[in-house]
């Protein structure tokens, strides 16, 4: 089942701190995109509280929807189908936007479409992209997430590896808080390592086994914490500006160095004709440019997210329920929220 020529598709994404909708027409064309953050609400926790952002979406679920119909000039009556996030996040923060793109399907008499979260991530390296080259060797990273793909088209991926402990973007926001930065870590520690030097700290890569797609950042977290706090952790010294900038420079080259390896290592072992790269650690600076980079060494095609859609958003859901929809994937009201990925980790 395909929407008509004249319906659009309704996404609608809430696994963790942002509460989000988006309105596409039926050629995949973004007609409006509205995303209401909660940094502001976890800011002074250092990190994502469940309990408040599961409030918070129910909260601002119903004024993010009548935002988004009003940009979009539209009506309820001409979508045609709702998509969901219903895989992985924060059990209730998925509950709140399931239960919503539940009723409006049912109220609307339209299809239910699930959508995997970290799945929605990979199709956003190709969203809008004319003619992305196939198979793809792609990175998901995120707060929550570093996770590799083999991925056949925008719809079909293979994880092929995962994290095992923190994922990538935890960790930028573990080291800017042991650094004394704020949160959410990523932007600043980006921001940081621009005036540092990457040579002055040699924090620890961890590459697990030769042939591992595996991800672990645990080490380099700990090493971070144990240069600046000793090794009881708990050491305060002072941090002038210059160290502090090293350190983020040091830290960031380090991650950055591990995340292209093992996408390089994906890369050969598929024989890939691209690289993709999504998920909030996408935007980050100098992985944009090291895999620029790296793509151009190898001859291969790059398929960067969009910066608008590297942080959580509907248009990534929406857009990839367009496709699933086309496949005839459906579900029921029965459909239930799940904090982690059913799929795993294929191991080739």
């Amino acid at each position: 089942m395909a929407l008509r020529p004249d319906q659009l598709i309704l996404g609608i994404e809430s696994s963790c701190d942002e509460t989000a909708a988006a309105l596409l027409d039926a050629s995949g064309g973004v007609r409006a995109s509205v995303v209401r953050s909660q940094i502001d609400l976890h800011a002074a926790f250092g990190g994502v509280v469940p309990e408040i952002a599961g409030r918070s979406h129910v909260e601002h679920m119903v004024p993010v929807l009548e935002e988004c119909f009003a940009r979009a000039g539209a009506a309820r009556g001409d979508v045609g189908a709702v998509a969901v996030t219903c895989q992985p996040g924060l059990i209730g923060s998925l509950l709140v936007g399931l239960s919503t793109a539940k009723a409006l399907a049912l109220a609307l008499d339209v299809p239910l479409v699930p959508v995997d979260h970290v799945a929605a991530h990979v199709y956003s390296c190709f969203h809008g992209v004319a003619e992305p080259q196939f198979k793809s060797a792609c990175l998901v990273a995120s707060g929550g997430h570093s996770t590799l793909f083999a991925v056949d088209s925008p719809a079909r991926a293979t994880r092929m590896g995962d994290t095992i402990d923190d994922a990538a973007g935890e960790a930028f926001d573990k080291v800017a808080a042991i650094v004394g930065l704020g949160y959410p870590g990523g932007p600043i520690v980006d921001r940081m390592a621009t005036g540092g030097d990457p040579r002055r700290f040699r924090f620890p890569r961890t590459l697990l086994d030769r042939d591992s797609l595996d991800f672990s950042f645990s080490g380099i977290k700990t090493a971070v914490l144990y240069h600046c706090r000793g090794q009881d952790g708990r050491t305060r010294r002072e941090l002038d500006a210059q160290e502090v900038k090293d350190i983020c420079a040091s830290f960031q080259d380090c991650v950055v160095d591990v995340l292209c390896t093992k996408l390089l290592r994906l890369a050969d072992r598929i024989g890939a004709r691209s690289l993709a790269v999504g998920g909030g650690v996408a935007a980050n600076r100098r992985l944009r440019e090291r895999v620029a980079q790296v793509a151009a060494e190898r001859g291969l095609a790059l398929h960067l997210a969009p910066r608008e859609l590297t942080t959580d958003n509907a248009v990534m859901v929406a857009g990839l329920g367009r496709l699933l929809l086309a496949d005839g994937v459906r579900a029921g009201l029965d459909l239930d929220a799940n904090p982690r990925s059913a799929a795993k980790a294929a191991r080739r």
